[in-house]
């Protein structure tokens, strides 16, 4: 639809999707997915939304758990964004992981819907420590592509672009982007889609900022490891995830107006059909 005209609008996926890292849990998650459909509100004022993803899933399990109800609401526009939390686990598969992701694609390009997924940046330039892992981003992201070509699944490419791995788009934990992280991911799938009035503007790096020292980044590590990096992998061995009891937050198609309330954010209201 290249004149942006969705009026179903899916999210599928893990925490970036739901918003991990825009928000708290307390005031409400934003992230890209809200972010996007805000957007497209803009252009068309009956835009419904939902969002399906749930933290910590990896791809088997948004697959197993979202696609049957992402079907059921037979969206026009999906995004489909998983395999981070693949990416952790020491048994890893890209191959499968993209499996996983093109029979997502598959069913739901069935129905005629439009979906967006995107590629994953160089995390060994966001987290020195996480380097061992490049090699599977840049597997996983060939593999995305290909399946994404198989099915005419658009590609937001965020792996390209140096901004995307600039520290201010992510959180302290590395994981999760920021703020302005999901602002720059929302630009990019709307690029990807052709939104009237999207643009390149969110692949332009930002204004420099003074160098940490060799120590202060060292120091930096040390801390991240001890307050991200440990407590995951206890989480890990304790065969525990952050999404466990979780449910998504958004389960249904629900209207948006994109008239901002009274703090600033886009109104959510009336559940639809």
């Amino acid at each position: 639809m290249p004149s942006g005209e969705y009026l179903r609008y899916v999210a599928l996926g893990d925490s970036q999707t739901e918003g991990l890292g825009d928000g708290d849990d307390t005031v409400g998650l934003r992230g890209f997915a809200d972010r996007l459909a805000e957007h497209l509100a803009a252009v068309n004022t009956g835009l419904m939304y939902a969002n399906l993803a749930v933290r910590g899933r990896v791809a088997g399990q948004v697959r197993a758990e979202q696609l049957r109800p992402a079907l059921a609401l037979r969206p026009d526009l999906a995004t489909v964004v998983a395999g981070v939390n693949d990416l952790l686990r020491p048994r890893f598969n890209a191959v499968e992981v993209a499996g996983h992701m093109e029979e997502m694609f598959a069913a739901l390009t069935a129905t005629g819907a439009h979906v967006v997924t995107l590629t994953f940046p160089d995390v060994g330039k966001i987290a020195p420590l996480a380097r061992p892992i490049r090699s599977r981003v840049f597997e996983l992201n060939t593999c995305i592509r290909t399946a994404a070509a198989r099915h005419g699944v658009a590609v937001a490419e965020t792996a390209q672009h140096a901004v995307t791995t600039d520290p201010r788009l992510w959180t302290a934990d590395r994981l999760h982007a920021s703020p302005l992280g999901h602002e720059r991911i929302a630009a990019a799938i709307a690029q990807a889609i052709h939104l009237p009035g999207s643009d390149d503007a969110w692949t332009l790096p930002l204004p420099p900022q003074k160098v940490p020292t060799g120590w202060q980044a060292a120091a930096a590590e040390l801390r991240w490891a001890a307050t991200f990096l440990g407590p995951w992998l206890g989480r890990r061995l304790r065969g525990q995830s952050s999404g466990d009891r979780r449910t998504a937050k958004r389960p249904q198609l629900m209207a948006m107006s994109a008239a901002p309330d009274a703090n600033g954010n886009p109104c959510r209201d009336s559940i639809g059909p």
